[in-house]
């Protein structure tokens, strides 16, 4: 059983933690535990009840008549939500309620409800990555754990790869050429399979070479398939210490080559690059240059 404090349910939530404590004593809605110190916690189903009862609220209704709900009157209206046609943010949180529940039937459903509204990439765009960045922060945080994290991790990239899998494409001789990795010890992929999937859909050649790839290998595979871009993602490797000499080795060692980047190693580092190297803050920027009609051309960083 996890344990979260006042602030964790704030993150989690929304709601404020002095907004959380006049809801107990005005309401009695959650009961704090304590320890043996008599340091204030809540446990699984604190944080579901919170996180049900901020969706509820967010929709209309009042806390006063919510906490007259049973826990089972919740649950229900909850779900009826969550099969309507919710907004973002309302999405993100009935995400945030599966993901702590590691309810993968729920998790499904609000997924390929969205996808059936809005289709798949802006499904990707305006609920999944969201939902991501925030799950990425409170599990450094310490406010999920990294099974809650890994699950809904796998699930998205099981997404992805039926999507990729399910694209069937005649390429044009003006079809770009695109390779993309991961730097040697990163293991984030999500980012880089969506990237797979814009390429692909927009009529452009893609090889993958997934996680964790060396530098000379990448160098090995360019020289013989000569692509006009590589794209990575550095969520967490090289570390920090070490990324200005990796931008400056990838431009070096591919100087002819468009290389664009993303990922919080780079985005907003005040790395300085050299004229082959962009650094996109974000992926919708990569589906901006990918409906340019003209090849791309490498800028600075944006």
């Amino acid at each position: 059983m996890s344990t979260f404090s006042i602030r964790d349910l704030e993150h989690l939530s929304g709601i404020k933690a002095h907004t959380l404590r006049i809801w107990e004593q005005r309401y009695e809605l959650i009961k704090p535990k304590r320890t043996e110190t008599n340091i204030r916690y809540y446990d699984d189903e604190d944080l579901k009840l919170i996180l049900n009862v901020a969706l509820l609220k967010e929709n209309g209704h009042k806390i006063s008549k919510i906490a007259d709900m049973s826990a089972g009157d919740i649950q229900r209206e909850v779900i009826k939500l969550t099969e309507s046609n919710m907004k973002f943010p309302e999405q993100i949180h009935a995400l945030t309620i599966s993901m702590v529940d590691l309810d993968e039937d729920r998790f499904e459903k609000i997924i390929s409800t969205s996808i059936l509204k809005l289709g798949f990439e802006k499904t990707m765009l305006n609920v999944i990555f969201p939902f991501l960045s925030k799950i990425g922060i409170l599990w450094q945080t310490g406010a999920i754990n990294p099974a809650q994290e890994h699950f809904v991790s796998n699930l998205v990239r099981q997404k992805l790869i039926v999507a990729i899998d399910g694209q069937y494409n005649v390429f044009s001789e003006q079809a770009h050429k695109y390779v993309l990795y991961l730097p040697e010890g990163e293991l984030h992929e999500i980012s880089l399979l969506f990237a797979d999937y814009l390429i692909k859909s927009r009529k452009h050649k893609t090889i993958y070479l997934g996680q964790s790839l060396p530098l000379v290998d990448l160098d090995e595979i360019c020289q013989y398939y000569k692509p006009d871009a590589i794209f990575s993602v550095l969520t967490s490797k090289p570390g920090l210490s070490e990324v200005q000499n990796y931008v400056d080795r990838l431009a070096e060692t591919f100087p002819d080559t468009n290389i664009i980047l993303t990922g919080q190693q780079v985005v907003g580092q005040d790395l300085e690059c050299q004229d082959n190297v962009q650094i996109i803050s974000r992926i919708d920027q990569l589906v901006s240059q990918l409906e340019e009609s003209q090849p791309i051309t490498a800028s600075k960083s944006v």
